[in-house]
């Protein structure tokens, strides 16, 4: 067999594997990062952005029965550094409130809050909450000035599955892989390239959960009406521990990891 028809034989191989992508799926994994992109420019942009949202959170319990657990809430954000969270659903009716220098937890029913000092941008405050306190914020993932870059670390696999209809508004739908999740984002065609969808696939867990989050409402710009954003104790409401504030997460405390995977 010659060079070239061995060179041939290798790519057909190669091709068939997996192992080396066409030109048109090169330039449809392209075109789905551009859209990303975009978007996370248009959000990076914004000074001021407000929304409110619906999130479903699968549970798998030890017998591989999935609960699906869900909430809503609305996100004011004013970089670099104020933000106020609110989520209710059928376990939590909580706020939270950032304003630069001190993060506050406020549980509404339970009126019990409590305080930590968390000086510095609303990125820095993402990170501290989910990785030292373990309350990760509500759409985290879309609020960092970098959005771009964290969502595509790992990412081995791009998809664009064309069009899809969210809230009545078409979106370019994307999928991407990585290692241990699947995530899919499906982003407002036209101007602006807001986000409509985001979803996430844990594969790590047994029977795959999904966690996503659908946005409506939403404003940018000097759309946002100005907000204050430091706590106000108007219902004389109990400081507390960290620790002494139950059932503020989407996952309730009885729903624990000691009963469900």
């Amino acid at each position: 067999m010659n060079c070239k028809n061995t060179t041939l034989l290798a790519a057909k191989l190669a091709l068939t594997l997996g192992l080396l992508a066409p030109p048109e799926a090169m330039a449809v994994e392209a075109e789905a990062k551009s859209l990303l992109k975009a978007m996370s420019d248009y959000l990076a942009s914004q000074k001021a952005i407000s929304f409110t949202y619906d999130s479903n959170l699968e549970v798998v319990t030890g017998e591989h029965q999935k609960l699906l657990l869900a909430s809503s809430g609305k996100i004011e954000l004013g970089r670099p550094d104020k933000l106020r969270a609110t989520r209710f659903g059928g376990f939590a009716n909580v706020e939270m409130v950032f304003d630069g220098k001190t993060v506050t937890l406020f549980g509404k029913d339970a009126n019990l809050y409590t305080q930590v000092e968390l000086p510095g941008t609303v990125e820095h405050l993402v990170d501290e909450m989910r990785d030292k306190l373990g309350k990760p914020v509500p759409g985290a993932d879309l609020l960092l000035p970098d959005a771009y870059d964290k969502l595509m670390e790992g990412v081995t696999d791009v998809k664009d599955l064309g069009s899809g209809v969210i809230g009545g508004v078409e979106c370019d739908h994307l999928a991407f892989r990585a290692k241990d999740v699947d995530w899919q984002i499906w982003i407002a065609q036209g101007d602006p390239p807001r986000p409509c969808r985001y979803m996430i696939t844990a594969r790590q867990i047994d029977q795959a959960p999904q966690y996503s989050i659908q946005f409506s409402d939403w404003k940018a710009g000097v759309d946002v009406v100005a907000e204050d954003y430091g706590f106000v104790n108007g219902t004389d409401a109990k400081k507390v521990d960290l620790k002494d504030l139950a059932d503020i997460d989407e996952l309730p405390d009885h729903l624990n990891m000691r009963d469900n995977k």
